[in-house]
């Protein structure tokens, strides 16, 4: 199936997004008595341009770029681990930082990674559905309640596989997460309506899964 460079960017901005919060995470701001991770400003926009991917190209073709964000996402990760392994140079005293930013732990990995999966492909899932269901109306609906949802179970699933048993976790480090990440996606809802207007608009495509497999594990696009 052919694409156009429309959909490559939002697809560049997908992964931008998604490896770009998976940085900055390590850093935790606090607002007063709420803490959370610098990445909660940066990865709700992977969901944005999912539900726009979605929205506009259908669930098939999202299901690729949600593969693909995660192959990208291992791959800058095999990457930083090989770097960290590499022996520094005698002059270079920035090891222990590279290692404190970029040095993953094997159950922190495997957190991130499970809860992308399952909160990027309920998400995709529940917009295409729900498109059929409204006909096409009510695009805040669609990717509020996807958000909500997909968010939640991305969130759960990372706090718990990465935190549970530890002095951090608490149930409140969820909902925090989960508030701050709908709360995102609520307030860029203008910004989601221009963007998959003007992509409709120029690709003259509106996408609808009528008879789509929603399994994550086909590969079949046309």
């Amino acid at each position: 199936m052919k694409v156009s460079h429309r959909f490559v960017i939002i697809t560049a901005f997908f992964v931008t997004c998604l490896i770009t919060a998976n940085i900055i995470a390590v850093k935790v701001v606090g607002f007063g008595f709420v803490i959370v991770p610098a990445a909660i400003f940066v990865f709700p926009f992977s969901y944005i341009f999912g539900d726009v991917l979605t929205e506009v190209y259908g669930y098939r073709l999202a299901r690729r770029v949600i593969w693909l964000g995660f192959l990208a996402n291992l791959i800058f990760v095999v990457f930083a681990w090989i770097g960290q392994i590499l022996p520094a140079a005698p002059f270079w005293d920035g090891q222990a930082a590279y290692e404190r930013i970029l040095g993953y732990t094997p159950r922190l990995l495997v957190a991130s990674f499970c809860g992308y999966l399952v909160g990027e492909f309920v998400n995709s899932f529940i917009l295409a559905k729900m498109k059929i269901m409204t006909r096409g109306r009510w695009l805040w609906s669609r990717t509020i309640s996807s958000t909500i949802v997909g968010e939640g179970l991305d969130t759960a699933i990372f706090i718990v596989l990465a935190f549970a048993g530890t002095p951090v976790f608490t149930p409140l480090l969820i909902l925090y997460h989960w508030l701050g990440k709908v709360l995102v996606e609520v307030v860029a809802t203008p910004l989601t309506y221009l963007v998959v207007n003007y992509l409709k608009k120029k690709e003259t495509l509106d996408t609808y899964d009528y008879e789509t497999k929603f399994t994550p594990f086909s590969s079949k696009v046309d």
